[in-house]
């Protein structure tokens, strides 16, 4: 078994569904990667400390966001459950003394199922995801670096945010595609070119080091999934190429693959 892909891709919305760019995007991106036995996601939207394994058998999917049409809510991904994932990511962890907890109800947020319905959309992957118990970046490339080993089992360990993500500066009357915002554009350039040099320290130094952090993240949970992400590929990081870029709503969609 060839060693599995990690990735770090920007989410979306639910809305995410009815961008037929994207959505194709993300399609494209599944069927050029080896197959995975099993998925490992990691969101911006599942904060909890300790480190909290979800559920390891399908349950409803978590609608974690308010004021969309009624049909977001009716979307169903009943993607087998994951125990034996579980069992290991337990193993790799509590072998490092890194506290976890269980919450066997918690079903998938958005941050997960929005984009595994367009990658994988027959649900026939085992997924499991798993909280962020801290946003200090640092501490979350620890976290991947332990998980790293998943990779060798076929794997696809998957960090999910958004490269930029300031809600309060978005113009969506505009429309999706309209010309970014200097903050975004200034950020997403920047984090391009720290990821291509394989620049960690910077990356983890994020809010001091980069153009407009504070205004691409005002709170820096959409951007923390990368960290696991460059944790679990940090033996090979000289083999990342960025997959999808542009910008959705000014928001910076770049996403990355990390062989």
């Amino acid at each position: 078994m060839t060693r599995q892909s990690v990735l770090y891709l920007s989410h979306g919305a639910p809305p995410l569904a009815d961008d037929p760019l994207w959505t194709q995007q993300l399609r494209d991106w599944s069927t050029s990667i080896e197959r995975p036995t099993a998925i490992l996601i990691v969101s911006a939207h599942w904060e909890e400390a300790p480190l909290t394994i979800g559920a390891t058998e399908t349950v409803p999917l978590v609608y974690d966001f308010w004021g969309f049409p009624d049909h977001y809510y009716q979307v169903k991904y009943p993607a087998p459950g994951a125990p034996a994932l579980a069992g290991r990511v337990r193993s790799l962890l509590r072998s490092a003394a890194t506290p976890i907890a269980d919450d066997p109800a918690r079903g998938l947020d958005h941050g997960a199922y929005v984009p595994m319905v367009e990658m994988y959309p027959e649900a026939d992957i085992p997924v499991l995801q798993i909280s962020m118990p801290t946003l200090d970046p640092a501490a979350l490339f620890e976290i991947g670096r332990k998980l790293a080993p998943l990779r060798d089992e076929g794997v696809l360990i998957v960090g999910s945010g958004f490269f930029t993500h300031n809600l309060s500066a978005m113009t969506p009357e505009l429309g999706a595609g309209h010309a970014p915002p200097a903050w975004s554009s200034e950020f997403d350039d920047w984090g391009d070119r720290a990821i291509v040099a394989n620049d960690v320290d910077a990356l983890i130094d994020f809010e001091r080091k980069a153009p407009a952090a504070r205004l691409a993240h005002p709170r820096t949970e959409h951007f923390a999934p990368l960290f696991v992400s460059l944790g679990a590929s940090v033996d090979t990081l000289s083999n990342q190429k960025s997959v999808i870029d542009g910008f959705w709503f000014g928001l910076a969609k770049r996403s990355w693959q990390f062989d």
